[in-house]
């Protein structure tokens, strides 16, 4: 169901918000095109999903009977880098609930605030009302308190608009992500809304093989974030996990116990984003769509992915616009330092800084396939990190295709969610 054989193999790329690049790929090279899972969520209108969720809340209370009582409800939700439908969901939520009662925390992690923009999408016609009651995240600036440590050692600061909260409401989404084994549940408060530190320590697990997309059992990175989750225990709160179909429209809704909800909305994601492959190819195109597209840091996880499906050898060719740039310096500069994979791994294993992670997972690729990009970047802030630069897809495809002319050829679309697995 996953895979769109075209005959034309011919393809518009997404680039940027609403932009595309036109692809034309050999038939005797073109293998297929990935798309998520077509699937049915059984709902005509996506209301009735996300009502259907909310009602029927798992190991929970209703969350009516949830509100009951309460002094100062604070409602989680995601930043500008997720699809979740976070406006859809609170159209429901106004029906139970006064939106301008209650305040909302984006769970930015280590991420900078929503633009102008990025608040419109995320919280649509409600925001003039909800506006006052908003406020970002801000992991080195905010006032924090301290909860508690995981076994790991990470030390649990969390906001203390978080903290302070008699009940808590979490929207967010449930997709497959490249090292903490899926988004949603737990990510809403580590990284979501902790410390600079918090997130730091967290995220250096990133750095071991066991930190893999999907992977949630022996994950010391998801392992580290529900230890640490575990030290607010006593916490009131109603979670609403949102699992989006390859429309970007609501396929299902989890909602009640955290813990509960999460692990029901990962099986729902793997039935959109687990996409099935019969072999790896020589050449692998992977999409940024909007708006993942946003820096070359967030770009990383198309990366990652994409490498499931590629050969040893091979080419990967990832299309992002980068709109905002490099994004995080801290990764760019690490892999700037060396045109030698290698060295670039041995000088991040002497310390950890946050994005370390993903100089480490580029330069693990680049020690096994070429890499090259199709960007809005200068193409010497490419080259400085080992990364072929192209001004279209066509042309860096023609580029791997005239070193291989029989090269099998592979497009990933969503690449920054979708697994592509060989069976």
């Amino acid at each position: 169901m996953g895979v769109q054989l075209n005959p034309s193999m011919k393809l518009e790329i997404p680039y940027g918000k609403d932009g595309a690049k036109t692809l034309v790929v050999p038939e005797r090279n073109f293998v297929a095109a990935l798309l998520p899972n077509d699937v049915y969520s059984g709902f005509d209108y996506e209301i009735d999903a996300i009502q259907q969720g909310i009602d029927a809340p798992i190991q929970s209370e209703h969350l009516e009977q949830f509100l009951e009582g309460a002094q100062n409800v604070v409602v989680i939700v995601n930043d500008g880098t997720r699809p979740t439908p976070t406006a859809r969901v609170l159209d429901v939520l106004q029906t139970k609930m006064r939106l301008d009662s209650a305040r909302f925390l984006i769970a930015t992690g280590a991420h900078r605030a929503p633009t102008e923009e990025e608040l419109t999408n995320i919280f649509g016609d409600h925001l003039s009302k909800v506006r006052p009651m908003i406020h970002s995240h801000d992991s080195r600036k905010d006032k924090m308190v301290m909860l508690g440590r995981s076994k790991n050692g990470t030390d649990m600061w969390v906001n203390d608009i978080a903290v302070q909260a008699d009940r808590l409401i979490i929207i967010t989404s449930v997709e497959p992500h490249y090292f903490a084994g899926y988004t949603g549940g737990r990510k809403s408060f580590l990284p979501g809304v902790a410390s600079y530190q918090t997130i730091e320590q967290n995220h250096r697990l990133a750095m071991r093989p066991e930190a893999r997309i999907l992977a949630l059992q022996g994950n010391p990175v998801h392992e580290d974030m529900m230890d640490a989750l575990g030290v607010i225990h006593d916490k009131r709160i109603f979670s609403i996990q949102v699992v989006l179909d390859r429309h970007q429209r609501v396929f299902r809704v989890a909602a009640g116990e955290l813990n509960s909800s999460f692990k029901l909305a990962t099986e729902w994601a793997n039935e959109v984003f687990s996409v099935k492959i019969a072999s790896k190819a020589d050449v692998v195109v992977s999409v940024a769509h909007y708006p993942m597209d946003v820096d070359l840091y967030q770009t990383q996880k198309v990366l990652d992915n994409a490498k499931l499906a590629l050969k040893p050898g091979g080419t990967l060719i990832f299309v992002s616009k980068c709109r905002e740039g490099i994004g995080d310096e801290v990764f760019y500069k690490q892999l700037a330092r060396s045109k030698d994979p290698d060295q670039v791994l041995r000088n991040l294993a002497a310390e950890y800084k946050l994005g370390y992670h993903k100089a480490a997972k580029i330069a693990e690729l680049l020690r096994w396939a070429r890499i090259f990009g199709v960007t809005s970047l200068p193409n010497e802030a490419l080259e400085r990190i080992n990364i072929r630069p192209f001004e279209t897809v066509q042309k860096a495809l023609d580029a791997a295709l005239l070193e291989k002319p029989d090269a099998s050829v592979l497009v990933i679309f969503e690449a920054s969610v979708l697994v592509p697995r060989v069976v």
